[in-house]
């Protein structure tokens, strides 16, 4: 008894020492430089912006799949589809839109998927090859911004299904009486809801990126048997799946193409985030081949959450009598005690896929950004804890959702910025430097990437010249009484022409204005990846570097050569 007593006393003086410190020096908070690094004395790195160690390259491609489905299957992805049939399209239409425009962003996920694959770096060490060792954080920002601002909405979205699950459990719980001010912007009961769902979120935020496996699995599962239960009960419900199938569309000729191309660039856009970042997920990848199931992938489940969406607000007009677009708002219809079942079991489904998209999408992308843009301090567990904090409180979400219609334009228009970033990321790696990167050089200011003063003026221009005929666009996106006459119709594909401009800008600019120091030959890029090889065998067994050996897909043959030797 006395030593349990002595044990727990020393942890809680453990515990006591350590807050002191964290509060009184900001030396307490300093993370731990690796003596592994690749960084320069005097240049801070930390476990989570270094090169993956190979313990941690630890997904497979059914790793690959959970993640996708942990991504897609969300209430935005199965809204989508279904929105722009209420715009005045059909349901072929809308397919036609949905899979061209997730096949269309397959190409830079692949492309920017096998620079972390292979490299394994994450997106904002592997931006200092094209952009430059300190303009890189340009690109960066812009895009932990978005990731910010996502956090916020898909949190306050979270926070809408859980109020679906503790209703069906107390009713009354909709009932309970407001004690905020109209200035709040939000009500009692829905504060009561966000703070619970931030609450059950929080803890798997701060779990490790190459432990995700098992979430991103259980997501998979539990959202698509929830779709397909909430499909079927309503098709049950209807006596069939309604009569969106015979809807005709409101558009004809010119004006109906236009609006097809709007919003199949739109779908495109909306994934521009992903495939600007992708490196910062496939980074854990034990092998670069499983990188091209994105290509599958992405368009095979987008499409059968659309379709599930579709089938679903068809049948709804039937057995409620209007168009019901949002599974959450769906969700809520479902009353009586089998009704209240259906709500309890959807709501936790509906919960589980914004905490899955948070994770997935947002909170590890804006952690890794956070992480490269100061190493001391904050590595991926910390930036996921500021983030969340920021995203779910400080921005307050429902005043965004509620109010501010002009800002959720602007930042849906963000594509605009991250189709050229992505662009200059798979143009440098596949075609300017050949898929040969110094990976050791990113994290040195002073080495090959610092271009000039830190910057590659080639990536500065292109993504000047792609972003110039997109800005009167995103413009009017924000404000729609400005009027931009024909640029409007180059906005309705503003991502192709984002990235399709700027890729080519780069490559040309690259072609006439070389930087040959900036580039390695195969044989050093074959020594950092034999140099890797080795390092992941220190400590390991003969039979463990065969199963290695035989899984790491690129290196197999160099591997096979070296263990010979």
């Amino acid at each position: 008894m006395n030593s349990a007593k002595e044990r727990l006393s020393s942890k809680a003086q453990r515990v006591k020492t350590k807050v002191m410190q964290r509060t009184t020096s900001t030396q307490s908070w300093i993370l731990p430089k690796l003596d592994s690094s690749y960084a320069p004395p005097g240049t801070w790195v930390n476990i989570d912006n270094d090169v993956t160690p190979f313990e941690r390259q630890t997904w497979g491609g059914w790793s690959l799949v959970g993640y996708w489905m942990s991504d897609i299957l969300s209430t935005q992805s199965w809204a989508g589809a279904s929105a722009i049939i209420s715009i005045g399209l059909t349901y072929r239409e809308a397919l036609v839109c949905l899979i061209m425009g997730t096949i269309i962003i397959s190409i830079p996920l692949v492309l920017n998927g096998m620079i972390g694959a292979r490299l394994h770096v994450p997106y904002a060490i592997a931006a200092r090859s094209s952009f430059g060792y300190y303009f890189s954080r340009v690109p960066v920002v812009i895009r932990m911004v978005t990731a910010l601002f996502w956090h916020s909405i898909q949190t306050y979205s979270g926070a809408t299904a859980m109020t679906q699950v503790i209703r069906s459990i107390w009713p009354s719980y909709l009932d309970i009486p407001n004690h905020l001010p109209e200035s709040a912007g939000i009500t009692t009961q829905q504060m009561v809801s966000h703070l619970i769902f931030w609450l059950v979120q929080f803890p798997i935020l701060l779990i490790p990126p190459h432990k995700l496996k098992a979430f991103f699995l259980f997501k998979a599962i539990y959202v698509t048997l929830a779709a397909i239960a909430m499909v079927i009960g309503l098709c049950v419900l209807a006596g069939g799946s309604g009569d969106i199938w015979t809807q005709t569309p409101r558009y004809s000729g010119s004006e109906r193409s236009w609006l097809i191309l709007y919003f199949m660039s739109s779908l495109t856009g909306s994934w521009a985030t992903m495939a600007t970042n992708v490196a910062d997920y496939t980074r854990y990848m034990k092998s670069d081949r499983k990188v091209y199931l994105q290509a599958l992938l992405m368009p095979g489940i987008s499409t059968f959450i659309g379709v599930m969406g579709i089938i679903a607000t068809s049948a709804s007009r039937v057995v409620y009598g209007e168009y019901i677009w949002d599974p959450v708002q769906l969700t809520a219809r479902f009353d009586g005690p089998g009704g209240r079942a259906a709500a309890f079991f959807c709501g936790v489904a509906w919960c589980v896929a914004q905490i899955g998209v948070n994770v997935s999408a947002n909170v590890i992308s804006c952690a890794n950004d956070m992480t490269s843009l100061c190493p001391k301090y904050i590595n991926i567990r910390r930036g996921a804890i500021i983030t969340t904090v920021i995203g779910a409180w400080i921005m307050v979400p429902w005043k965004i959702v509620s109010s501010a219609a002009s800002l959720i334009n602007f930042m849906s228009a963000l594509a605009v910025f991250l189709a050229p970033i992505a662009a200059l990321l798979a143009t440098d790696y596949w075609i300017v430097s050949s898929r040969r990167i110094d990976v050791p050089a990113l994290y040195r200011p002073d080495g090959r990437y610092k271009y000039w003063k830190g910057t590659n003026f080639r990536a500065v221009l292109a993504l000047f010249v792609s972003l110039g005929p997109n800005m009167p666009g995103l413009i009017r996106n924000v404000d729609s009484s400005v009027y931009i006459g024909g640029a409007e119709k180059l906005y309705n594909f503003n991502y192709l022409w984002g990235f399709v401009s700027a890729a080519v800008v780069y490559a040309g600019l690259s072609w006439l204005f070389p930087v040959p120091e900036a580039r390695i030959t195969k044989e050093e890029m074959k020594t950092w990846e034999q140099e890797q090889y080795l390092a992941s065998l220190e400590g390991v067994d003969v039979g463990q570097r065969e199963m290695r050996s035989g899984s790491d897909g690129s290196l197999q043959k160099e591997k096979i050569t070296m263990d010979q030797k």
